[in-house]
């Protein structure tokens, strides 16, 4: 799935529509609410910030390999992705209206930093309306995919939206947790996490550990393309399980024994060692086909 520098063009440094066009068939995508329906937070024009026509989030319908797609794509250069209540309602009526007409799979671009503390109670609301129809979505049937590159991540109620999602896809670039390292910082101290120590963060935080904690299905290059293949594969093999009692305590225990297990260390060089990597510290240099065949190769 690498492809040749000259070949690409990055996920992590399109915008929002750019990453739909580059996913979805040609011209088949159809915005909900485009620029001359929507309308920007109300809740930032009383505090005199600008706002967007889209409060940054692109919301439509369209075709993957012919598959009818649903897809909402979060722009994080608009005050980093962060869900605000317009925000929130066009992604939560946009899952609701899957569960009625059962699109093949929902793709939901995230790329945030979590709840836009502008709007206080209304962000914190619209998050939980997600995270509901997230679920509802998923129980009817309707897969929901997050796709993980951009360069805000996936942080804070956003991150446990990507995990509540039926899969993640994910590259080196992405990240993903619930607190931001700028967050940590400031509540614990810099001696506790080092938000300007880049090389941590991404041990911490990205794609490459991410993949291989098992937190993502997929690694796929910073690729329009790449991301497309990713979810065009994984969907190919996927059929949304009926929700049960049995695979939530599955779960639980996989979280269980990983907090068991790594509850003491402080890097993912750590962790990857643990894991049987034998030379952690090449994870960093490592493209993803090398990565993903480390992860195949390593003791289950």
């Amino acid at each position: 799935m690498s492809l040749s520098l000259t070949n690409r063009h990055s996920w992590f440094e399109a915008t929002a529509r750019a990453r739909i066009n580059g996913l979805l068939d040609a011209g088949s995508f159809s915005e909900i609410l485009p620029p001359a329906a929507s309308q920007p937070s109300p809740h930032l024009a009383q505090l005199d910030l600008p706002g967007a026509f889209d409060d940054g989030v692109v919301i439509g319908y369209g075709r993957l390999e012919k598959k009818p797609i649903f897809v909402a794509a979060q722009e994080g250069q608009f005050m980093g992705g962060a869900v605000g209540e317009i925000h929130g309602a066009k992604i939560v009526g946009l899952l609701r209206r899957a569960v009625e007409e059962k699109p093949a799979a929902v793709l939901f671009l995230i790329d945030s930093g979590g709840v836009r503390l502008h709007e206080a109670n209304a962000g914190l609301i619209a998050i939980s309306e997600i995270m509901r129809a997230v679920l509802d979505a998923r129980a009817a049937g309707v897969p929901v995919i997050a796709l993980v590159g951009g360069s805000c991540g996936a942080f804070g109620g956003m991150g446990i939206v990507a995990k509540l999602c039926s899969a993640i896809i994910i590259s080196e670039e992405g990240r993903l947790a619930l607190s931001g390292p700028e967050v940590i910082e400031t509540v614990a101290g810099v001696e506790e996490f080092d938000s300007k120590d880049r090389a941590l963060v991404w041990r911490v935080t990205g794609g490459k550990h991410r993949y291989l904690m098992g937190d993502c299905a997929m690694l796929v290059d910073d690729d329009l393309a790449a991301f497309r293949s990713g979810a065009t594969e994984f969907l190919a093999g996927w059929a949304e399980p009926a929700p049960s009692l049995a695979s939530l305590r599955a779960r639980q225990q996989v979280l269980k024994n990983r907090l068991a297990a790594y509850a003491t260390y402080r890097d993912g060089l750590q962790v990857w060692a643990a894991l049987g990597v034998a030379e952690p510290e090449s994870v960093p240099l490592l493209d993803r086909d090398s990565l993903v065949a480390l992860k195949e190769g390593l003791p289950t």
